[in-house]
């Protein structure tokens, strides 16, 4: 069992940055690969970024790519997403979730955090 707890969400201009955080529990965490989605009422949940075990492989939606950046921290049981220039249609629920592969669905995610850009 996993859990997971983002935070650093909140209210950012447009042309900011913004870095999530999610604390994972458990002495596995290592051994999962992470992702960051988000979502929008009325749509479905859309993966924005993935990072495997080790942090060598990550791959992002076409929309944030050279924005945002997933990074890990094994020995902190953490991952990251940094968001720079962000945009008023990054407005969403972020979530954090846990897959046991790269490239598998998630089996855990968190409760979420809010991130809102004003323009």
């Amino acid at each position: 069992q996993v859990q997971l707890v983002e935070s650093g969400g909140g209210l950012v201009q447009a042309g900011g940055s913004l870095r999530l955080s999610c604390a994972a529990s458990g002495r596995t965490f290592s051994s999962y690969a992470m992702a960051w989605f988000r979502q929008v009422p009325g749509k479905e949940r859309e993966r924005v970024a993935v990072i495997n075990w080790n942090g060598a492989r990550t791959d992002y939606t076409d929309s944030v790519k050279g924005r945002f950046t997933i990074s890990r921290d094994n020995a902190k049981n953490t991952v990251y997403l940094q968001m720079n220039s962000p945009k008023p249609e990054d407005t969403a629920v972020y979530y954090c979730a846990a897959s046991t592969q790269y490239g598998r669905p998630p089996v855990y995610f968190g409760q979420g955090t809010q991130v809102t850009v004003s323009s």
